[in-house]
């Protein structure tokens, strides 16, 4: 069997990192590389045994790039520490990782079942989620992005069957404040390829994206949760162009 390297990102996870590291107890070696972290997480990641790398925190790609050199091993599963590895899915990847040369794949798209506000979320977009998680160490990082960033293979890339549990819910505060902090961050993504700020950015793309996730992407059968979704999802678009619109004038 070839041996795996998990790597778990975090930055003040207290309430996330020991059921993070359980979940791949199965690997051959877990890092978490945590960015200063005020709430114990480092001190509770150090008690489980794991190798732990401190480094100050820029944003998640530059993050999990300079992790990835460190793992001993040719191939790693990088979790965040809101997702949880099933049974199922650790069966499916100890299976492919005693037979990985049986195709050419230098990396695996894995499905997310996402959960938020207490409930499964089935529809409103994110029913398709699916992330790159398994992958070859030597030909894989993460594109330069601060937010929403992906891996860039060079090879190519299968999908394993089996789906990630997610949920990044904490409390409706804490979201909140996530997204605002995704929106500051988006905002450095979008100056670059965002020509003159218009009412097309402020009215029109928030509204698109409320009408997408909520009805195009039947977020009104989730219920309370996919009409939530939704005006979040528009919310967000809107912060990101404000945020933008406050980067210009040098007024972050």
């Amino acid at each position: 069997m070839k041996k795996l390297t998990a790597i778990i990102p975090a930055g003040n996870e207290i309430h996330n990192i020991e059921a993070a590291i359980a979940s791949v107890r199965f690997a051959d070696e877990i890092i978490v590389v945590d960015s200063y972290s005020t709430d114990g997480t480092y001190e509770k990641a150090k008690e489980a045994g794991v190798t732990v790398f401190q480094r100050e925190f820029d944003y998640a790609a530059s993050q999990k790039n300079w992790t990835i050199p460190q793992a001993s091993h040719d191939w790693i599963f990088l979790l965040d520490a809101d997702e949880r590895v099933s049974e199922e899915l650790k069966q499916e990847i100890q299976e492919f990782l005693k037979n990985p040369s049986k195709n050419d794949y230098v990396a695996y798209w894995i499905g997310r079942l996402n959960h938020f506000m207490g409930q499964r979320v089935h529809y409103s977009g994110w029913q398709n989620d699916k992330v790159i998680r398994l992958f070859k160490r030597d030909f894989c990082k993460y594109e330069d992005k601060h937010v929403h960033e992906e891996i860039i293979a060079n090879g190519t890339v299968g999908q394993l069957k089996q789906k990630l549990y997610h949920n990044t819910y904490v409390s409706f505060d804490h979201f909140m404040q996530k997204m605002n902090r995704y929106a500051t961050w988006q905002a450095k993504d979008y100056d670059k390829k965002t020509g003159r700020l218009t009412p097309y950015h402020f009215v029109i793309k928030p509204f698109w994206g409320f009408l997408k996730h909520y009805v195009v992407q039947s977020g009104f059968r989730d219920g309370v949760v996919g009409l939530t979704i939704g005006y979040i999802q528009a919310y967000a678009v809107f912060m990101r162009y404000v945020k933008l619109w406050l980067l210009r004038r040098g007024r972050e």
